[in-house]
């Protein structure tokens, strides 16, 4: 493998690690609550036992005791015996170690009063010992070893309750709150002094929380920062303090793991309710999000200390930012729709102020690109860039997918908006026949209904996709300049578009075309029929110039307004669609090929063409083909002939012959060369134009084979089609 193949792989390799990683993270927290649940149940097992062990220990001492002191035949004798006994050694003189039980019991008095916490364990420690001592050289009575293990026991409770109580009060300091925690394990009660532990951090931060609301009357983002860090810094002593004291013992890591979920979800809630409620239902996108990236910044950095409480924030706070940018898409949709209805569809630039699609590194790379679109188009475009911007930082919520399909929904809609806005669309009618509640203002010259076009494809195939860019991760940005620096290669799949982007931008476009195919039908159904519904391209136009002695060679008068309807919409165009040809191109093959398709498939015109009771003759069909060949020349020169299109009309004059030769008529013997249908076709389009040079036609005349002769022509104006063209076209 070469270099950059290495490099490649280990990229692919990190990545892969990283959403591993990530996978196991949600794995382990989806069980989670279940593993801390029996962790606390056998925390507490554990802290029964310990309690049954010593009570076991004091019971064994006792009964060790007695084994020894009693010597009795029977129960009422033994305890004679026993009391004898044990007065004829309380009747001595004291030992050394029952004198310094007296002493022991002062002392300890006094340390506890005093708070000498340290020394007292000391003391109890000493006492233990000297008494495990006396106790196994058969030093101290039955009697004396009892008592000294309950004053033990006594003095010991007396410290681990005084103890308590120093960690219950909020005034206890960082240190000494350490100390208590630290003793209270060596007197053996670890389940509780953690417990008091983590208390103790939660009255504290309770008590600061009061502190900080009183200083501030509303939730702004400043105090939002200040509770999360409090918030989270608590939880970050807690969890040092339960480290430095307790290690990593899984008891109690899971208690501090399951204090922290209850402290964060304690921040959420009040969050949920004073910040992200009322964002979510107005749709203030923005605030939301950054109220939770403060919170996760915050939370990502105790991921040092083995705490991950992002999960935690993630499954309470998506719901309310999923219903925010909900209600942002509605907004988004319905600012666009009341600004369609008064639109009128001029293309303009930005207002001043207004955010723009370029970026915001500086002011040269901001108006190096100022889209020009209609109001309503201007909005909806700020406002998705405004709502990708407000999503971006939020990559952890995953909330590109649901923003990226709103966007679509929201797109979808206001496309449909351009679609009603086209005077006769199947779509307006059905809008004005149901839901009366989205009006938009209608776009009645060709300048306005090109307008809504570029709307759409503009946004569609620049606008959006470039802000989409906004919601890709970090690491596909990279990979894209490693795609820059490597040579591309059929099977690097490195650089390849991420698919989802590539089929979203797809949608967008399908989207697109249904506003291109209305725009289309409703020009084709304008050149087709009449205002009554009559059809204009009918079969009678050629099947009754067989009667005329003498037709004149032009093409037909609804080819010619179909050419000079193309003409007008190519000149719109390119004002309209500048450095966007391609757009305009297309725009202009779909229109011819509506008109032709429609040709193509009436059946009424070829069941009279081909079945009617008089059939279509030689002069139907050099008409018929002068008109065809007419199309193929005006839209191959305005380089909107599609392989498509050019087949269709091959395949309709073909159908054309076919019926004059059902008739007995040889075709070919009746038609011109086809150089003769070229020439006239040229000559009509430079007449139409304004270019045709009448001094000198031969030499104006640029066809494929430059053989027109002066008479052909002259039998074109003989029969008055320039004055009866140029009158139509005037109309």
């Amino acid at each position: 493998m070469s270099e950059k193949e290495i490099k490649h792989l280990c990229s692919y390799l990190v990545e892969l690690k990283t959403a591993s990683a990530e996978e196991m993270r949600k794995s382990v927290y989806a069980n989670y609550s279940a593993f801390i649940r029996t962790s606390k149940e056998i925390s507490d097992l554990e802290g029964q036992l310990l309690s049954m062990r010593n009570l076991l220990s004091t019971q064994a001492a006792l009964v060790h005791g007695l084994s020894e002191g009693i010597r009795v035949d029977s129960l009422s004798a033994g305890y004679e015996d026993f009391t004898k006994e044990d007065t004829s050694i309380e009747n001595r003189e004291l030992s050394e170690i029952e004198n310094w039980l007296g002493e022991f019991h002062d002392t300890l008095e006094v340390l506890l009063a005093e708070r000498r916490v340290d020394e007292a364990l000391a003391a109890l420690d000493e006492g233990e010992r000297v008494v495990d001592q006396a106790n196994e050289r058969h030093k101290l009575s039955p009697a004396a070893f009892l008592s000294m293990q309950i004053t033990i026991t006594e003095q010991r409770q007396k410290l681990i309750d005084q103890l308590a109580e120093t960690m219950c009060q909020p005034s206890t300091r960082v240190v000494e709150l350490r100390s208590a925690v630290v003793a209270l394990k060596k007197l053996g009660d670890g389940p509780r002094s953690h417990t008091l532990l983590l208390n103790a951090h939660r009255q504290k931060l309770q008590s600061n929380m009061q502190g900080l609301s009183s200083t501030s009357t509303s939730f702004g983002l400043a105090y939002i920062a200040a509770l999360s860090q409090l918030v989270f810094s608590s939880i970050a002593q807690a969890a040092s303090d339960s480290l430095a004291v307790f290690s990593e013992e899984t008891a109690y890591t899971s208690e501090l793991v399951t204090w922290a979920v209850k402290q964060t979800e304690a921040l959420a809630q009040l969050l949920k309710r004073h910040v992200l409620a009322s964002s979510a239902a107005s749709g203030s996108m923005r605030v939301a999000a950054e109220c939770v990236h403060i919170c996760l910044g915050h939370c990502s950095l105790l991921e040092d200390r083995g705490l991950c409480l992002s999960p935690v924030l993630l499954r309470l706070f998506r719901p309310f930012l999923e219903q925010a940018l909900s209600s942002n898409l509605k907004r988004i949709e319905q600012s666009s729709a009341a600004l369609a209805a008064a639109d009128d569809w001029l293309l303009l630039y930005p207002p001043i102020g207004a955010r723009l699609m370029g970026s915001t590194s500086s002011l040269n790379a901001v108006s190096a690109y100022q889209p020009k679109l209609s109001s309503s188009a201007h909005r909806f475009n700020s406002m998705v860039q405004e709502l990708f911007e407000d999503v971006a930082p939020l990559e952890t919520l995953q909330l590109d997918g649901p923003a990226l399909e709103g966007v679509l929904l929201a797109f979808n809609s206001y496309v449909n908006l351009l679609m009603n806005a086209v005077p006769g669309s199947v779509e307006n009618e059905e809008n004005l026949e149901g839901s009366g509640n989205k009006l938009v203002r209608m776009a009645e010259t060709e300048a306005q209904q090109l307008s809504l076009l570029a709307n759409a494809s503009l946004l569609a195939d620049e606008l959006l996709p470039r802000a989409a860019m906004k919601l890709l991760p970090l690491q596909q940005g990279q990979q894209a300049n490693r795609t820059m620096e490597t040579p591309k290669r059929s099977s690097d799949k490195g650089n390849r578009v991420p698919e989802p982007s590539r089929e979203w931008k797809k949608r967008l476009q399908r989207s697109v075309e249904q506003l291109r195919d209305s725009f289309c039908r409703l020009h084709a159904l304008d050149l087709i029929f009449t205002e009554d519904g009559d059809t204009r391209l009918n079969a009678h136009m050629y099947i009754s110039m067989d009667g005329n002695i003498d037709p004149e060679w032009f093409p037909s008068p609804i080819f010619q307004e179909f050419f000079a309807k193309l003409t007008t919409l190519a000149n719109l165009a390119t004002d309209i669609f500048v450095g966007r040809e391609r757009f305009a191109t297309i725009l202009l093959m779909r229109l011819t090929e509506t008109v032709i398709l429609w040709l193509s498939d009436d059946q009424n015109f070829w069941a009279e063409i081909e079945e009617g009771p008089k059939p279509l003759g030689p002069l139907g069909l050099q008409q018929f083909y002068l008109d065809m060949e007419f199309v193929l020349l005006f839209a191959s020169q305005g380089r909107y002939l599609s392989r498509h299109l050019h087949q269709v009309i091959k395949n309709i004059i073909g159908r054309a012959i076919d019926a004059v030769t059902a008739t007995g008529v040889d075709p070919y013997s009746v038609l011109p060369e086809d150089d003769w249908f070229a020439e006239v076709a040229q000559i009509a389009i430079k007449m139409l134009t304004g270019k045709a040079n009448f001094s000198n036609v031969e030499q104006d005349v640029t066809s494929p084979t430059q053989s027109v002769s002066a008479k052909s022509v002259s039998s074109v104006y003989s029969h008055g089609s320039e004055s009866n063209f140029a009158h139509h076209y005037r109309e």
